[in-house]
Protein backbone atom coordinates (compact mmCIF):
# COMPACT_ATOMS: atom_id res chain seq x y z
CA UNK A 1 0.00 0.00 0.00
CA UNK A 2 1.09 3.44 -0.77
CA UNK A 3 2.12 5.57 2.08
CA UNK A 4 -0.19 8.68 3.10
CA UNK A 5 2.35 11.07 2.67
CA UNK A 6 3.28 10.11 -1.08
CA UNK A 7 -0.55 9.64 -2.72
CA UNK A 8 -1.43 13.00 -5.62
CA UNK A 9 2.15 13.81 -5.14
CA UNK A 10 3.45 14.85 -8.95
CA UNK A 11 6.71 13.82 -9.91
CA UNK A 12 7.90 15.31 -12.98
CA UNK A 13 10.24 12.53 -14.83
CA UNK A 14 12.99 14.21 -17.62
CA UNK A 15 14.77 11.49 -19.68
CA UNK A 16 15.48 11.23 -23.09
CA UNK A 17 15.16 7.01 -22.87
CA UNK A 18 12.18 6.09 -23.33
CA UNK A 19 12.75 2.85 -21.36
CA UNK A 20 14.09 4.59 -18.95
CA UNK A 21 11.45 6.52 -18.98
CA UNK A 22 8.87 3.69 -18.36
CA UNK A 23 10.49 1.93 -16.24
CA UNK A 24 10.76 4.87 -13.31
CA UNK A 25 7.26 5.73 -14.49
CA UNK A 26 5.45 2.18 -13.19
CA UNK A 27 7.75 1.98 -10.50
CA UNK A 28 6.54 5.18 -9.28
CA UNK A 29 3.17 4.83 -9.83
CA UNK A 30 2.96 1.87 -8.34
CA UNK A 31 4.17 3.24 -4.99
CA UNK A 32 1.49 5.90 -5.58
CA UNK A 33 3.01 8.74 -6.72
CA UNK A 34 1.15 10.55 -10.05
CA UNK A 35 3.64 10.88 -13.07
CA UNK A 36 4.14 13.05 -15.70
CA UNK A 37 7.04 13.04 -18.52
CA UNK A 38 9.11 15.08 -20.71
CA UNK A 39 11.77 13.56 -23.30
CA UNK A 40 14.16 17.09 -23.40
CA UNK A 41 14.41 20.66 -21.63
CA UNK A 42 11.71 22.65 -23.92
CA UNK A 43 9.30 20.43 -22.66
CA UNK A 44 10.60 19.89 -19.16
CA UNK A 45 10.17 23.66 -18.38
CA UNK A 46 6.58 23.53 -20.26
CA UNK A 47 5.40 20.69 -18.35
CA UNK A 48 6.43 22.83 -15.02
CA UNK A 49 4.53 25.89 -16.07
CA UNK A 50 1.29 24.03 -16.89
CA UNK A 51 1.53 21.20 -13.98
CA UNK A 52 3.05 22.51 -10.94
CA UNK A 53 5.34 19.55 -9.74
CA UNK A 54 6.32 18.18 -6.41
CA UNK A 55 9.25 17.25 -7.26
CA UNK A 56 11.19 16.54 -10.90
CA UNK A 57 13.71 14.16 -11.70
CA UNK A 58 16.28 15.02 -14.32
CA UNK A 59 18.55 13.21 -16.15
CA UNK A 60 21.83 15.16 -16.83
CA UNK A 61 22.43 13.48 -20.05
CA UNK A 62 20.20 14.40 -23.45
CA UNK A 63 20.59 15.92 -26.50
CA UNK A 64 20.04 20.11 -27.11
CA UNK A 65 19.75 21.43 -23.62
CA UNK A 66 21.38 18.88 -20.88
CA UNK A 67 20.19 18.34 -17.56
CA UNK A 68 22.23 21.14 -15.80
CA UNK A 69 21.19 24.03 -18.86
CA UNK A 70 17.55 22.89 -17.78
CA UNK A 71 18.45 22.89 -14.14
CA UNK A 72 19.65 26.41 -14.12
CA UNK A 73 16.41 27.59 -16.03
CA UNK A 74 14.15 25.61 -13.61
CA UNK A 75 16.07 27.79 -10.94
CA UNK A 76 15.06 31.14 -12.46
CA UNK A 77 11.39 30.41 -11.65
CA UNK A 78 11.30 27.93 -9.20
CA UNK A 79 12.62 26.51 -6.05
CA UNK A 80 10.71 22.90 -6.58
CA UNK A 81 12.67 19.84 -5.70
CA UNK A 82 15.10 18.72 -8.09
CA UNK A 83 16.91 15.44 -7.79
CA UNK A 84 19.36 14.42 -11.17
CA UNK A 85 20.24 11.45 -12.58
CA UNK A 86 23.61 11.03 -13.40
CA UNK A 87 25.66 7.97 -14.94
CA UNK A 88 27.97 5.62 -12.67
CA UNK A 89 31.17 7.27 -11.58
CA UNK A 90 30.71 11.17 -13.04
CA UNK A 91 31.83 12.80 -10.04
CA UNK A 92 31.69 16.07 -10.76
CA UNK A 93 28.25 15.36 -12.29
CA UNK A 94 26.97 15.50 -9.05
CA UNK A 95 29.21 18.26 -7.61
CA UNK A 96 27.97 20.49 -10.73
CA UNK A 97 24.59 19.60 -10.12
CA UNK A 98 24.11 20.64 -5.98
CA UNK A 99 26.13 23.71 -6.92
CA UNK A 100 23.80 24.65 -9.40
CA UNK A 101 21.03 24.26 -7.35
CA UNK A 102 19.84 20.14 -7.39
CA UNK A 103 18.67 19.03 -3.77
CA UNK A 104 20.02 15.18 -4.43
CA UNK A 105 21.21 13.48 -6.80
CA UNK A 106 20.71 9.59 -7.97
CA UNK A 107 23.21 7.07 -9.91
CA UNK A 108 22.35 4.97 -12.47
CA UNK A 109 21.84 2.07 -12.28
CA UNK A 110 19.55 2.12 -9.30
CA UNK A 111 16.76 0.14 -7.72
CA UNK A 112 13.40 1.40 -7.52
CA UNK A 113 13.62 1.14 -3.70
CA UNK A 114 16.23 3.61 -3.55
CA UNK A 115 14.83 5.99 -6.14
CA UNK A 116 11.56 6.06 -4.33
CA UNK A 117 13.38 6.91 -0.73
CA UNK A 118 15.38 9.11 -1.84
CA UNK A 119 12.12 11.08 -3.54
CA UNK A 120 10.75 10.49 0.21
CA UNK A 121 13.37 11.93 1.40
CA UNK A 122 13.76 15.21 -0.34
CA UNK A 123 9.60 15.51 0.23
CA UNK A 124 10.14 15.65 3.61
CA UNK A 125 12.98 18.05 3.67
CA UNK A 126 10.91 20.55 1.26
CA UNK A 127 8.10 20.34 3.45
CA UNK A 128 10.10 22.01 6.28
CA UNK A 129 10.29 21.20 9.96
CA UNK A 130 7.59 21.21 12.05
CA UNK A 131 7.76 24.66 13.97
CA UNK A 132 9.05 24.07 17.45
CA UNK A 133 10.38 27.80 17.69
CA UNK A 134 7.86 30.32 17.71
CA UNK A 135 7.90 34.22 17.04
CA UNK A 136 10.48 36.43 15.88
CA UNK A 137 13.80 35.47 16.51
CA UNK A 138 17.01 37.99 16.73
CA UNK A 139 19.64 36.54 16.63
CA UNK A 140 21.59 40.35 16.09
CA UNK A 141 20.93 43.79 14.79
CA UNK A 142 21.39 41.74 11.13
CA UNK A 143 19.84 38.69 11.65
CA UNK A 144 15.92 37.59 12.23
CA UNK A 145 14.26 34.70 11.66
CA UNK A 146 10.64 33.83 12.12
CA UNK A 147 10.46 30.31 11.45
CA UNK A 148 6.60 30.24 12.00
CA UNK A 149 6.62 32.15 8.84
CA UNK A 150 9.17 30.60 7.10
CA UNK A 151 11.17 34.14 7.10
CA UNK A 152 14.58 35.41 7.24
CA UNK A 153 15.78 38.63 7.69
CA UNK A 154 18.99 40.46 6.93
CA UNK A 155 19.71 44.10 7.32
CA UNK A 156 15.99 44.66 6.80
CA UNK A 157 15.96 42.41 3.63
CA UNK A 158 14.19 39.32 3.33
CA UNK A 159 16.75 36.20 2.70
CA UNK A 160 15.25 33.63 0.32
CA UNK A 161 16.40 30.45 1.11
CA UNK A 162 15.92 27.04 -0.47
CA UNK A 163 13.98 24.13 1.38
CA UNK A 164 17.22 22.25 2.22
CA UNK A 165 18.67 25.67 3.43
CA UNK A 166 16.21 26.64 5.43
CA UNK A 167 15.96 22.87 7.66
CA UNK A 168 19.54 23.40 7.90
CA UNK A 169 19.21 26.70 9.56
CA UNK A 170 15.98 25.20 11.43
CA UNK A 171 18.24 22.31 13.20
CA UNK A 172 21.34 24.37 13.77
CA UNK A 173 19.58 27.47 15.12
CA UNK A 174 17.19 25.07 17.32
CA UNK A 175 20.55 23.82 18.85
CA UNK A 176 21.93 27.17 18.98
CA UNK A 177 24.95 27.44 21.48
CA UNK A 178 25.56 23.21 21.29
CA UNK A 179 27.83 21.57 18.24
CA UNK A 180 25.86 19.34 16.07
CA UNK A 181 27.58 16.70 14.39
CA UNK A 182 27.89 15.57 10.71
CA UNK A 183 26.08 12.82 11.49
CA UNK A 184 23.42 14.28 13.20
CA UNK A 185 23.00 17.06 10.38
CA UNK A 186 22.75 14.05 7.82
CA UNK A 187 20.42 12.47 10.22
CA UNK A 188 17.90 15.69 11.03
CA UNK A 189 18.18 17.18 7.77
CA UNK A 190 18.39 14.78 4.83
CA UNK A 191 17.53 11.58 6.37
CA UNK A 192 18.64 8.62 8.06
CA UNK A 193 19.72 7.33 4.04
CA UNK A 194 22.48 10.09 3.73
CA UNK A 195 24.64 8.62 6.45
CA UNK A 196 26.98 8.32 3.91
CA UNK A 197 27.39 11.64 2.27
CA UNK A 198 29.00 13.81 4.53
CA UNK A 199 29.66 16.37 1.14
CA UNK A 200 26.51 17.61 1.52
CA UNK A 201 26.84 18.99 4.88
CA UNK A 202 30.04 20.85 3.76
CA UNK A 203 28.42 22.08 0.85
CA UNK A 204 24.68 23.66 2.06
CA UNK A 205 27.17 25.14 5.74
CA UNK A 206 28.43 27.00 2.55
CA UNK A 207 25.28 28.18 0.97
CA UNK A 208 24.32 29.44 4.13
CA UNK A 209 27.00 31.53 5.23
CA UNK A 210 27.55 32.90 1.49
CA UNK A 211 23.91 33.90 2.35
CA UNK A 212 23.76 34.94 5.71
CA UNK A 213 27.16 35.87 7.02
CA UNK A 214 28.78 39.28 5.92
CA UNK A 215 32.57 37.56 6.28
CA UNK A 216 31.87 33.79 4.71
CA UNK A 217 35.92 33.25 5.26
CA UNK A 218 34.97 34.60 8.97
CA UNK A 219 31.64 32.96 9.94
CA UNK A 220 29.90 34.70 13.37
CA UNK A 221 26.94 32.08 13.04
CA UNK A 222 27.64 29.45 11.85
CA UNK A 223 30.61 27.90 13.11
CA UNK A 224 32.63 24.89 12.50
CA UNK A 225 33.66 22.40 15.37
CA UNK A 226 36.81 21.01 13.70
CA UNK A 227 36.51 16.84 13.38
CA UNK A 228 32.97 17.08 14.58
CA UNK A 229 30.79 19.40 13.16
CA UNK A 230 28.93 23.05 13.81
CA UNK A 231 27.61 25.23 15.80
CA UNK A 232 25.06 28.66 15.67
CA UNK A 233 26.23 31.13 17.70
CA UNK A 234 24.45 30.97 21.12
CA UNK A 235 22.83 34.73 20.85
CA UNK A 236 20.27 33.91 24.24
CA UNK A 237 23.78 33.92 26.25
CA UNK A 238 25.31 36.78 24.36
CA UNK A 239 21.52 39.00 24.88
CA UNK A 240 21.91 37.93 28.72
CA UNK A 241 25.30 39.09 29.23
Amino acid sequence: MAEKNVKQRKVLLVDDEERMVRFIRLNLEHDGFIVSEAFNGKQALQRLRDETPDLILLDVMMPDMDGFEVLEMIREISSVPVIMLTAKGEENDRVRGLELGADDYVTKPFSPRELTSRIKAVLRRAEGPGSGMHGLIEVDERLKIDFDRREIWLEGKLVKLRPTEYRLLYHLVQNAGWVVSHDQILAKVWGYEYRDEPHYVRLYINYLRQKLEKDPADPKYILTERGVGYRFVDFRQEKGD
